[in-house]
């Protein structure tokens, strides 16, 4: 899967395994659902850059053994309350929210009709400034999305539904299932087309049937929130309760044939080469014919069949449900999808479920903000060029290389250095790594947005045209080979990933600054935070899913059974130690879930130790506010993880998110490693101390 920060939405094609993101991948579905309806206020001062790392933030009181996040983050904790337009707020959400204004200072900038403007500036001007203009849109009232109302209500019968979900996927409507393209896993040179599970309105499928009182709640309010929007687009209340629990009815089935977050880190579960017969096989009653002719998709002689469970579960639904609940269903995922530019009523009811009760969050966001994320979704590369130009130097990927090639030539000595693998493993992982590829800040070639018409002041017009752009834009990879250059992120994004079938890391302008890497501090808390990151992003390449990836990114197992084995046995360690840790009302970290993310923390903090030691050798350094070099990288990591965060959002992220929480992600890591026992001068049985300590890189 592609996974996006909290602040800009990358395009999420489900199915996929290869890409693994720093923040939160849930993050992702919560973005598109923080709503705004307040007025226009102007850009005013840019907000104050985060401050850099220093002593005084550190808490003297708390023993740094006994718990070292809240050693690290307790003053910043409790000075930084979160924001009542957020569910959470921490030092990624600190650089984000400046990130936000640089990008809104130029999109009012851009937003001034001056014939003179340049296309780019044109298309993210028209974009911004009619997703801000919410007077229109409130005077528009439903006008905008009844043509699309009106194409649901002439469905006849079954065979015509093809064509339906066809023309709303390609507009951006999460219906039934998922339809684009992706590298073959088999075949990393190439792109194929791929069908995968979806259609849901909850996070994920367990949404649907856990049992416990909370999940009971939530799946009553969904109700509720269904039967509301129905409300609002017209029906009776009688008509709307029975609608919304027609659409929990199908979505529930739907997410019954799914397959779930821990099964789908595993690329071998969602990998199924077929040919197209051989999918209409799985769901004969749905015309697949009219369906591929729909999406205008190139021809097609295989495709990867993520999870065929599913295409057999939905035929059943296909089967049992009448055309007039397909119809029902439709009109809730294109209203769904459409809510954010609809008028107040509609924008508000959507936060009350999605914000409120899901996240926790306290009020909507203003509307600049929803309005930069939506343009940054939409023209997202069209907007970074101009981000790139203000925020990132000319020497900003510079500097950053050096540090990833000393982070590369640590997990080089690392790797020779292991024990447990054998020559033959051996060898074929310093390929691997030998073949990494660096993206730094930017794409080398910008993505051309000349087909994408934006129309000022047509706002859902927009966004359903950005939709259908995005996604011809997918399914015209389709049979040609990977363009190695392509990003799955945004410029302005404060995230980074690693893709193995790329077989690349992926560091866009947005995370090199401030608190991650600051040109002001010295080398030590720069490699504990972004060192650590970068570390991170190279573990992936070796965790539990990056580790089935060659060094050509073809999915192949270049293991030994002995190996194998040796690898299973610490990554099992990882899982039983983050399965004993609660993140909230005492719902326990997924180990199996977060196992991953685990294992990259574990290992790039410790690569940017010993890519620290490595700068240090020969070099007499003293102490800097009292604290050596290798304390302070353990300082630059704690404190980049700080986080105040909803109980609501904890809780959701337990369930779906293949990253630990942040406290966990600090202690979870320290307390694995003997350098900083040794470093802080920690004893045995401090909580700090792990008795079995965990390590696989």
């Amino acid at each position: 899967m592609r996974c996006g920060s909290s602040i800009a939405r990358a395009r999420i094609t489900p199915s996929r395994l290869v890409a693994y993101c720093l923040l939160f991948s849930v993050y992702a579905f919560v973005a598109t659902t923080l709503l705004c309806s307040q007025d226009r206020p102007s850009a005013g001062k840019l907000i104050q850059e985060p401050p850099p790392f220093n002593a005084s933030m550190l808490d003297p009181q708390i023993n740094p053994c006994d718990d070292f996040y809240a050693y690290s983050c307790a003053k910043w904790l409790a000075a930084n309350p979160i924001p009542p337009d957020q569910a959470s707020w921490s030092r990624f959400h600190e650089l984000a929210e400046r990130n936000r204004q640089f990008l809104r200072r130029i999109l009012e900038n851009a937003s001034s009709p001056d014939p003179k403007r340049s296309p780019v500036m044109q298309k993210i001007g028209d974009y911004y400034a009619s997703c801000m203009d919410e007077a229109a849109i409130n005077a528009k009232g439903l006008a905008p999305l009844q043509p699309e109302l009106k194409r649901i209500a002439k469905l006849k019968d079954k065979a015509k539904l093809a064509d339906e979900l066809a023309h709303l996927q390609r507009i951006g409507v999460n219906a039934t299932f998922h339809f684009s393209s992706d590298q073959d896993f088999k075949d990393a040179t190439q792109v194929i087309a791929e069908a995968d599970q979806g259609g849901l309105g909850l996070p994920e499928r367990d949404y649907y049937f856990r049992d416990d009182q909370k999940s009971r709640e939530l799946r009553q309010a969904y109700l509720a929130h269904v039967q509301k929007m129905f409300e609002l687009l017209g029906e009776a209340t009688p008509k709307a309760v029975a609608d919304a629990q027609i659409v929990l009815q199908i979505e529930t089935a739907l997410a019954k044939a799914s397959l779930g977050v821990v099964a789908r880190r595993d690329p071998v579960n969602v990998y199924h080469k077929m040919s197209v017969d051989e999918l209409a096989n799985l769901a004969p009653a749905f015309a697949w014919s009219r369906y591929l002719k729909a999406v205008d998709a190139p021809p097609i002689q295989t495709l990867n069949v993520a999870v065929p469970d599913f295409f057999k579960g939905m035929q059943a639904v296909i089967e049992s449900q009448p055309i007039g609940h397909w119809k029902t269903y439709l009109r809730w995922h294109l209203v769904h999808a459409s809510a954010q530019l609809l008028p107040r009523a509609f924008v508000e009811e959507n936060f009350n479920f999605y914000g409120k009760t899901l996240t926790g969050t306290k009020e909507v966001q203003p509307r600049w903000k929803r309005c930069v994320r939506s343009t940054d979704s939409a023209l997202g590369e069209a907007l970074g060029q101009l981000y790139v130009e203000e925020t990132f130097g000319p020497d900003g990927k510079q500097r950053t290389l050096q540090m990833v090639q000393a982070i590369e030539k640590a997990l080089h000595q690392d790797l020779l250095q292991l024990t447990w693998m054998t020559d033959a493993t051996k060898q074929q992982a310093l390929l691997k790594l030998n073949k990494v590829g660096n993206k730094i800040g930017y794409p080398d070639h910008w993505r051309d947005y000349s087909k994408l018409t934006i129309v000022r002041g047509n706002a859902l017009g927009n966004r359903f045209r950005a939709g259908q752009f995005e996604f011809n834009r997918q399914l015209a990879k389709i049979g040609k080979p990977v363009n190695r250059g392509e990003w799955d992120m945004t410029p302005p994004t404060v995230n980074a990933y690693y893709n193995p079938q790329m077989n690349d890391i992926n560091f866009p302008a947005g995370i090199l600054q401030p608190p991650f890497f600051d040109k002001r501090l010295d080398d030590a808390i720069n490699f504990g935070a972004i060192g650590g990151v970068i570390g991170h992003e190279l573990t992936h390449g070796f965790d539990d899913q990056g580790r089935q990836f060659d060094a050509n990114g073809n999915l192949r197992n270049w293991w030994t059974p002995e190996d194998t084995r040796e690898f299973e046995k610490r990554t099992q360690c990882l899982v039983d130690e983050y399965s004993h840790f609660t993140a909230v009302d005492g719902i326990h970290l997924n180990g199996k879930l977060t196992l991953g993310e685990n294992t990259a923390d574990n290992g790039g903090l410790r690569l940017a130790l010993i890519a620290l030691e490595d700068e240090l050798r020969g070099h007499e350094v003293q102490p800097i506010e009292g604290f050596t070099p290798v304390q302070r990288l353990f300082l630059g990591w704690g404190q980049v993880w700080c986080e105040n965060a909803t109980d609501e959002i904890l809780r959701m992220l337990a369930h779906t998110d293949a990253h630990s929480v942040p406290r966990y992600r600090v202690n979870g890591v320290v307390s694995n490693m003997p350098e900083f026992q040794q470093a802080f001068g920690c004893q045995p049985g401090q909580p700090m101390v792990r008795q079995n300590a965990c390590r696989v890189w």
